[in-house]
């Protein structure tokens, strides 16, 4: 029966939330064509540039030339992603309650930057000892600044792209990055390291990296960003730690996601030794290096396009059973070959499985819970699977050290396998939750 009577100050709460809601999302809608075309621009050189350091062929190979050791290769990628996880909470601690996030997030994308610059000056400027030395700790602050960016940029894009373009644009994104990156990946391969280009070609394939990011992010300053109805209450960062056990609990499908994104982070345990194990294999030169590394990024990018599309219509969840699948395939695959086309297609099995992996991980947790607490959300997954990087190169460093890489492929095969069970089995997908809301 309804309720008689005047309205209540309850009432008139209520309908000043649902009207500035729906000024909110008109917002979205009538700034969605510029939006859409700052993230993809921002995404287009920001991925490219960064996809040279992130991708398995030139840190590794260039911290192996410093170190000639498989463990030290191990701990650099390590200190990358432990500064990572440092971050991430913080990062969300940052913007909960900031109407705006892009002011925020474009001081936080230059440090992250500098990181790659130091990276490239260190090579060009440091004899091998410091050169090594530095490196070790531009990777970690780069990781640093990385962990906070995740969080926001990934706010930020929640915030002015719709649910039901978010896929298809990181899709699309990614593979025109791809694109791009496995051209840019050849050139530095084959000219640059090959070359020697400047008298260090991996420090100039790093610099290349750091301008194609520097302008990248400038086009960020395009976006028009909406101030959202409601933010959360500044809070500490003890106090939202504090926090992190009850968002667990009022959601047990979440924290195992968390588990299933963790494992499957901690299975790139493998991916600084791909491109050693080649060599091994077939031998390292720059050809080679250009050569595995465009098959990794083309395949990365040809199947964002499919893993975009099929996120749109089938959901976040089933990209990430496949695209880890895919992952681990591509690594028994690798143990199965010894010349260089069949490990290319190799190489691009894993790079087609680890950016579904990547898509997966950043659009679903979009779709557990309120707007309100997304920070903290991506902050939680960011931290989980950035400790799981750090540790995973670390004990690949040891594996590869003290017994083989077949033993260390081996045991990254099993722990993906691992994540895709555990998201089969026990996490439902939380899109239908929304639909049934």
């Amino acid at each position: 029966m309804d309720r008689e009577g005047p309205p209540t100050d309850e009432d008139e709460r209520a309908a000043r939330l649902a009207a500035a809601e729906t000024a909110y999302e008109a917002e979205i809608e009538g700034n969605l064509r510029r939006n859409y075309a700052a993230n993809l621009a921002h995404g287009l050189l920001g991925q490219t540039g960064f996809r040279l350091v992130n991708a398995p062929t030139f840190v590794p190979a260039y911290i192996y030339l410093l170190s000639g050791s498989e463990f030290l290769v191990g701990l650099a990628l390590a200190a990358q992603w432990l500064g990572a996880s440092a971050s991430s909470i913080f990062g969300a601690t940052l913007i909960e309650h900031r109407k705006r996030v892009l002011p925020m997030g474009l001081l936080i994308g230059w440090g992250m930057r500098a990181g790659v610059l130091g990276l490239a000056l260190g090579g060009f400027f440091l004899p091998d000892r410091w050169a090594l030395v530095t490196a070790i700790g531009f990777l970690c602050l780069f990781g640093l600044f990385n962990g906070m960016q995740a969080v926001i940029f990934n706010t930020l894009m929640a915030k002015v792209i719709p649910l039901r373009l978010r896929g298809r644009l990181t899709g699309f994104r990614n593979f025109a990055a791809g694109l791009t990156a496995a051209g840019v990946s050849w050139m530095g391969g084959h000219y640059f390291v090959e070359g020697n280009l400047f008298g260090n070609g991996y420090a100039s394939t790093f610099l290349m990296a750091f301008i194609l990011t520097s302008i990248g992010l400038s086009l960020l300053m395009l976006v028009r960003e909406p101030e959202p109805p409601t933010i959360r209450a500044r809070a500490t960062l003890g106090g939202r730690l504090r926090d992190i056990p009850m968002m667990l609990k009022a959601d047990p499908a979440l924290g195992r996601f968390y588990v299933a994104a963790g494992l499957a982070a901690l299975g790139t345990m493998a991916v600084p030794f791909y491109i050693l194990y080649a060599g091994e294999r077939i031998g390292l030169s720059g050809a080679t290096i250009g050569i595995l590394s465009t098959a990794f990024l083309l395949s990365q990018t040809t199947t964002n396009l499919f893993w975009g599309w099929l996120a749109d219509r089938f959901g976040n969840r089933l990209v990430f059973i496949l695209s880890v699948g895919t992952w681990g395939a591509a690594t028994v695959l690798l143990l199965a070959v010894d010349t260089l086309w069949p490990l290319a297609i190799a190489f691009a099995g894993l790079g087609a499985g680890q950016g579904g992996f990547q898509n997966s991980n950043q659009n679903i947790i979009v779709e557990f819970g309120a707007r309100d607490d997304l920070p903290m959300r991506i902050a939680v997954l960011n931290t989980a699977t950035s400790l799981m990087h750090a540790a995973g190169p670390l004990l690949g460093g040891v594996v590869a050290y003290a017994i083989s890489f077949d033993a260390l492929f081996a045991l990254s095969i099993a722990v993906l396998t691992a994540a895709v069970l555990t998201m089969f089995f026990l996490v439902d997908e939380p899109r239908k939750r929304r639909k049934s809301l």
